[in-house]
């Protein structure tokens, strides 16, 4: 199969393959589109199996992004990136400036953020060749590290859920079953707890997941046995794909909301959730906080001037409406979430293409 011939190919405006022979740098930068402005989106560092899953990964990854920003209302278009390696062994800040020269080379179509494996030490070294860059920390345009802001969103989302099915108020009493807790799976489970949420936590870092279920009274599973649980809420806030034909069936709850990219593993696995009447609150919406709150840095790096949380806080609160609007119309329309929320996204970009094309 072919690049164009892809599943997750999907229009996408450019797609450029890098390599650094003296630091091993080997990545791969997808824009899917600038309708709405310049692609932005994290950099993921994953040491992939072969080179065809890292092209699959970011190619998804990007469109996705292209979806969030566009749900988000943000000026921005959709686009990811991927280095091939084990982030624990194969960093350095040689590879990282690397990659930035890779990231200048695509001209300001696409800007670099954080991702699985990236910390914002290395976007500093990245800063180091190209200016397309952010997640920064120590000027007045840095927005921090994006996990609390993205938890927050899904945090929201779960709340927003919780009170659909369940009339509730709060989240006492109800069940949370975490996947990952890591960056944002960590925060997220902090705020379920102080809420009030009992949890049931997954991680295959075992340091980390002891951490965060000490300091949230978590009951701790295997990450295999995190589908079988007892959970009123299942929140996949690890890798894509976790929500798939063999897992779905495993799951007990009546809502899938979490903080991981891609976790329906396919279309007709959305409609199977929506037809086991799982509510599905859609992952490129309730985890739109992250893109968000780098959104703003890139409005102060453009503009000179000044982080603006009260922006971030506006569109995070206009980002729930929306996802409060998706909930609505799937009961209203008989459709899966998935697919509403796609057509929302699809609607934004195809107007923005249409004012381009017009202009």
């Amino acid at each position: 199969m072919t690049l164009f011939d892809s599943p997750a190919f999907e229009g996408h405006e450019g797609v450029h393959a890098f390599h650094d022979e003296k630091t091993g740098l080997k990545a791969i930068i997808a824009v899917h589109s600038t309708a709405r402005g310049p692609a932005c989106g994290g950099t993921r560092m994953w040491n992939y199996a072969t080179a065809e899953a890292a092209l699959d990964d970011v190619l998804r990854l990007s469109r996705a992004m292209s979806y969030k920003n566009a749900v988000a209302d943000l000026d921005l278009g959709g686009g990811k990136s991927v280095i091939i390696g084990d982030s624990r062994t194969q960093k350095s800040p040689a590879l990282f400036e690397a990659f930035g020269r890779a990231v200048e080379r695509v001209g300001g179509q696409y800007w670099a953020a954080e991702d699985v494996g990236v910390s914002p030490a290395d976007l500093a070294s990245t800063r180091k060749t190209t200016k397309y860059v952010v997640g920064l920390e120590g000027t007045p345009a840095s927005s921090g590290d994006p996990s609390p802001t993205t938890a927050e969103g899904v945090f929201r989302g779960v709340k927003l859920v919780a009170k659909r099915l369940w009339n509730a108020n709060d989240l006492n009493g109800l069940t949370v079953a975490v996947q990952g807790v890591g960056h944002v799976g960590g925060y997220l489970a902090d705020k379920l707890h102080a809420a009030g949420a009992k949890l049931i936590v997954t991680d295959v870092n075992e340091p980390v997941l002891r951490e965060v279920a000490e300091r949230t009274n978590a009951t701790v599973v295997a990450p295999d046995a995190i589908y079988d649980v007892e959970a009123d809420i299942f929140a996949p806030c690890a890798l894509g794909a976790s929500v798939n034909a063999d897992t779905l069936p495993r799951l007990k709850g009546k809502a899938i909301v979490g903080a991981a990219n891609n976790q329906l593993a396919s279309h007709e696995i959305g409609r199977a959730v929506f037809d086991r009447g799982l509510v599905y609150a859609p992952d490129y919406v309730v985890n739109g906080g992250g893109i968000i709150n780098v959104a703003s840095e890139m409005r102060a790096l453009q503009t000179g001037g000044s982080y603006d949380p009260a922006w971030v806080e506006m569109k995070l609160g206009r980002l729930m409406l929306t996802l409060g609007e998706i909930l609505e119309r799937s009961v209203a329309e008989g459709r899966p979430t998935h697919e509403i929320a796609a057509a929302i996204a699809r609607a934004r970009i195809d107007a923005a293409e249409e004012a381009r094309a017009a202009a």
